[in-house]
């Protein structure tokens, strides 16, 4: 099960050339992480103000495709690949129509603002982020 969404490339997002800003991508990437909690009844605000948990990004692998220009609509694709103790992976594709522009392998950790050390995730948030697990089997391994 994906979640899928679209940004804008505008023109601050852009070098010069009108070429996308690797970075804007990483700020967009956020974005649309923060958006997907926000639909499986997680906001942001609660998740860091109330329960004061982060979601720190450990590992990231970005494989560019194909430049992004200013002015395309990109849909971006979430996947959950696998959910471990703490962790979460997921991956991410990112089309302007059929065209792909990059993909992403990212690992996350729920950790405590108290401790700032990993924690287990919390029941309610497991079984929400289970429901988006992508299943695969022996046959058809996940990418």
């Amino acid at each position: 099960m994906t979640y899928t969404t679209s940004r804008r490339l505008n023109f601050g997002d852009c070098d010069p050339s009108g070429i996308a800003y690797f970075p804007s991508y990483l700020h967009m990437l956020v974005g649309v992480f923060e958006e997907f909690f926000g639909t499986i009844g997680f906001a942001w605000p609660e998740m860091i103000n109330e329960r004061k948990l982060g979601f720190p990004t450990v590992t990231l692998d970005l494989t560019f495709k194909s430049p992004g220009l200013h002015g395309d609509m990109m849909d971006f694709t979430l996947t959950v690949v696998a959910i471990g103790n703490s962790s979460l992976d997921l991956h991410h594709a990112v089309h302007v129509g059929s065209r792909l522009l990059w993909t992403a392998k990212q690992r996350v950790v729920v950790t405590s603002h108290d401790t700032q050390k990993a924690v287990r995730w919390p029941d309610d948030l497991r079984a929400a982020l289970e429901k988006h697990l992508e299943k695969t089997d022996a046959h058809h391994p996940a990418a």
